[in-house]
């Protein structure tokens, strides 16, 4: 007699939850003896932040607009389920910061917004003369970082220490702060810049950080390799196209697909199996991949491990607004770029805002940076609002937020036509915060998890937040539950 596929349950279909299915269902080789699959999605539809919706004559993204080329997991998952030809490179480069007045493009030769040369930054005119001669000290006479190893350090001010607070805050901050809508006085080194940790504390930090892409650079591909992966890919039609994608194709591998269904709460028998009690009824489940944020984890988990909860409920996340508008292509003279970021607390250029800080964090010209969304006649623009802390576009309504965000677009980037189209996209709590020692509680939360029986967690509150670490984080997972269930190959390192 034959024995009968396990039950896997997969809580959360959002591009984690959803990698996870496709990697439990097979992956790129269907496998006929993979489990029976059901994932798990309180709101109405699939992909959480990942969402198009129709705009100003063609599809754009409210969420997430693309994904980094150089990391495989996401454009590879495209081409698995068979939208890769839907894949369509960055259509620009480089990038503006609104500082000291006005737009002005970033400088070359920076890691996530760490210089690593002096020259570039100083003829920019992002930094003040005291912020250049500042940087230059690193170069001429650099202070060395008398703290002993650690495991990891705040980004912020392990940068400030050696290269000066006025490059903190007129670039890490926005390049790296804008990716994670936060602040790097307490981000962890560890989790987002770990080459800082590892360059030697004496000497120049510019130096090392040159020195270490030159070594980078030896392990490039031989003449005549396949030409490298675009910096971003984007999908004609929007990252929608693989949230559809992988729910055609798990449907047709018999995975059901629930939405609109919350999980409550988890039981777990004397055998070790699970019961996952619904909004619309209980679940056995022989094991479990939990893909959904860390406070819904944590509610999981309590009853079963305490002090995986607890760590859970460390992890904090930050809300943010979209807000994309639609120009008489006429009435606006781009700079160069994709598009502009904003260091926190710069001054509002407007007449009536006082000292009050810019709401928007940052701008993206989307018909320049994807050029399959460009059309005769219109501009498109989306502006970014919110980060962690700073809570002042909740307090706005829709039409409020609107004009805020127009009359500051139209400052920075000289622009006093009324836009043809607009619309708002809250994303309350989407992004999670990777503070000082977030790797370490991410660890005590998978040793926690490794002691129950068959559950995984994944999920862009642990080693990543772009789409291509969640859907590593997803497929991962699943291969750790498929090896706990004996039921598929060995766990990949």
């Amino acid at each position: 007699m034959s024995r009968s596929a396990p039950q896997v349950v997969v809580v959360g279909g959002g591009v984690a939850g959803l990698a996870a299915a496709w990697e439990l269902s097979g992956g790129a080789d269907p496998n006929p003896g993979a489990p029976q699959i059901t994932v798990l999605e309180s709101s109405p539809r699939l992909g959480g932040p990942l969402h198009s919706v129709p705009f100003a004559g063609r599809v754009v993204d409210v969420g997430p607009d693309g994904f980094l080329g150089r990391r495989p997991e996401a454009a590879g998952l495209c081409r698995e389920i068979g939208v890769g030809e839907r894949l369509r490179p960055i259509g620009a480069s480089g990038a503006s910061v609104y500082a000291r007045g006005r737009l002005r493009p970033l400088p070359t030769a920076l890691l996530l917004g760490v210089p690593t040369r002096w020259w570039p930054v100083a003829r920019s005119g992002i930094l003040e003369p005291a912020g250049s001669l500042r940087l230059l000290v690193d170069a001429l006479l650099p202070r060395a970082d008398r703290r002993g190893p650690l495991g990891d350090r705040a980004l912020g001010p392990l940068v400030a220490r050696r290269l000066g607070r006025r490059v903190v805050a007129a670039l890490v901050d926005p390049l790296v702060g804008g990716i994670h809508a936060g602040s790097v006085a307490d981000m962890s080194t560890a989790a987002v810049l770990p080459q800082l940790l590892a360059v030697p504390r004496r000497g120049s930090l510019m130096r090392a950080l040159r020195r270490a892409a030159t070594a980078g650079l030896q392990g490039a591909p031989p003449e005549g390799a396949a030409p490298p992966a675009p910096a971003f890919w984007s999908l004609e039609g929007g990252m929608s196209v693989l949230i559809d994608g992988l729910e055609a194709a798990l449907t047709s591998r018999g995975v059901a697909l629930r939405t609109g269904v919350t999980a409550q709460g988890l039981e777990r028998d004397v055998g070790g199996n699970w019961t996952v009690a619904t909004s619309s009824g209980p679940l056995r489940a022989d094991g479990l991949v939990l893909a959904t944020p860390a406070p819904v984890v944590a509610q999981l988990l309590e009853p079963h491990d305490p002090d995986a909860a607890a760590l859970e409920r460390t992890v904090e996340y930050g809300s943010v607004a979209v807000v994309t508008l639609a120009y008489p292509d006429d009435a606006v003279s781009l700079p160069p770029g994709t598009g502009f970021l904003v260091s926190r607390g710069t001054r509002s250029p407007l007449p009536d805002a006082g000292r009050e800080d810019l709401l928007v964090t940052a701008g993206t010209f989307l018909d320049v940076k994807w050029p399959h969304l460009r059309r005769d006649g219109t501009v498109l623009l989306r502006a970014s609002v919110g980060r962690f802390g700073d809570r002042r576009a909740e307090q706005l309504g829709d039409d409020e937020l609107t004009a805020r965000v127009t009359a500051e677009l139209g400052a920075i980037l000289s622009v006093s036509t009324p836009p043809s189209a607009t619309m708002v996209t809250w994303w309350p709590a989407v992004f999670p915060q990777y503070k000082v020692g977030h790797l370490l509680r991410v660890s005590g939360i998978e040793a926690a998890v490794r002691r129950l029986p068959a559950l995984a967690v994944a999920g862009s509150s642990y080693r990543g937040v772009g789409i291509p670490a969640c859907v590593g984080s997803g497929r991962t997972a699943a291969r750790d539950l498929l090896e706990s269930l004996g039921v598929g190959p060995p766990a990949h390192p």
